[in-house]
């Protein structure tokens, strides 16, 4: 190990330890440092082993570390580490640890996939454990079939797709993950001689058989009645709940709000990251706006994060989308309400309708890719009008 480089892990867990303490002294709480015995330790390993700089913050040496260490939080506070390290543009990724050991074993191009998933698409949690099941089904399958991935056929697809004893619905999730997969192949890899995703197609859905579902104004009103604002997270999920109610926010992008995107002099909320690659600027109801300033000034700990909504334990780190749906649905269960988060967002579009906006403007203000799926909540509108001017069933 290059003397530059033990000096480079030193300054930088000094500065990570330094930068912690001074984060929980400005919030309130002790300096912890609960990861220092675990970095120091991890500073002597790689001084022994002769790591360099650029085989620290990787998988392998991680690995070798925690059997080494023992310690239950070792990846994880190597993998803090590495975010901030990355944070600062000390290194080129962070480290992302891999799924528990009872997963099965994923070739590189996998977990490459995954990580491009992760940096490029927002894909974390939960649903990127779907998509790695799907994959490493479709892996067994081509081992087994002794199929090589740069020799796939639609053929082949087809097989494994339908070799998935399950609901319809459920063989077309997997398909949509297997179709990213593909994608990816072919547009970034260039492993594949032919787009395959796009011919990877299952059978015409004729009719939408649950439309979007929303809440009645008194239902709302029931909701936001019922919400109490003495705990942190209180004020948090009463923000959260604005920006899905009144702006129309997936969970998704209301974790990726950053401070810099507010403009409390314009009234303006700037969304950068955007299903489809659309940003927009939305104007911001009053009283959207001063919820958010109350969690800010409030509630929302001091962070070196600039995402709006972080989590109340350190690092302070950006929320996920499920810590949202989690929160949100969390609220309207105590109101006695049997919805989701995502009935927020479709009563925003309800009450565009309503309004008099145009089926183009609603889609450009949820920002949909395609009229279709806008075109839905013209089907409850009319469903909705029939029923309370003439009584009829559509």
């Amino acid at each position: 190990m290059a003397v530059k480089d033990l000096r480079m892990l030193v300054d930088a867990i000094l500065d990570y330890l330094h930068r912690v303490k001074k984060v929980e002294e400005d919030n309130g709480v002790g300096s912890k440092s609960r990861y220092s015995r675990v970095l120091i330790d991890f500073l002597i390993f790689t001084a022994r082993n002769d790591i360099d700089w650029r085989e620290m913050f990787v998988p392998d040496t991680v690995e070798a570390f925690a059997k080494h260490s023992g310690l239950n939080n070792a990846s994880r506070a190597i993998s803090v580490l590495s975010n901030y390290l990355f944070s600062l543009g000390k290194i080129s990724r962070p480290l992302v640890i891999q799924e528990s050991r009872k997963s099965h074993y994923l070739p590189d191009i996998y977990n490459q996939y995954l990580l491009y998933c992760e940096q490029n698409l927002q894909v974390h949690g939960e649903h990127r454990s779907r998509v790695r099941g799907v994959l490493t089904s479709f892996h067994h399958y081509l081992q087994k079939n002794n199929v090589p991935l740069s020799e796939l056929t639609i053929e082949h697809l087809d097989t494994f797709i339908a070799g998935f004893k399950v609901a319809e619905t459920t063989r077309r999730t997997y398909r949509y993950h297997l179709k990213g997969f593909l994608k990816y192949l072919y547009h970034e890899q260039k492993m594949l001689k032919k787009d395959l995703a796009s011919l990877l197609v299952g059978p015409a859905i004729f009719a939408h058989s649950k439309p979007p579902k929303f809440l009645r104004p008194q239902q709302m009103q029931k909701l936001f009645a019922s919400l109490e604002l003495s705990t942190p997270a209180q004020i948090r999920t009463y923000a959260m709940l604005h920006l899905a109610y009144t702006l129309g926010l997936r969970p998704i992008e209301i974790t990726k709000i950053t401070l810099d995107d507010i403009s409390f002099k314009k009234q303006e909320l700037t969304i950068c990251e955007r299903k489809g690659n659309n940003p927009v600027t939305l104007p911001i109801p009053e009283k959207t706006l001063k919820t958010m300033a109350l969690y800010i000034f409030k509630a929302r700990p001091k962070s070196l994060s600039r995402h709006l909504f972080v989590s109340f334990q350190f690092p302070y780190q950006q929320i996920s989308s499920v810590t949202v749906i989690s929160y949100i649905s969390k609220a309207m269960k105590h109101a006695g309400l049997p919805s989701s988060s995502y009935w927020l967002r479709h009563t925003y579009a309800q009450n565009l309708l309503e309004t008099g906006r145009s089926i183009y403007e609603v889609k450009e203000m949820l920002g949909h890719q395609n009229i279709q799926s806008t075109q839905r909540y013209l089907y409850i509108d009319t469903k909705r009008m029939r029923k309370v001017l003439f009584d009829e069933e559509l």
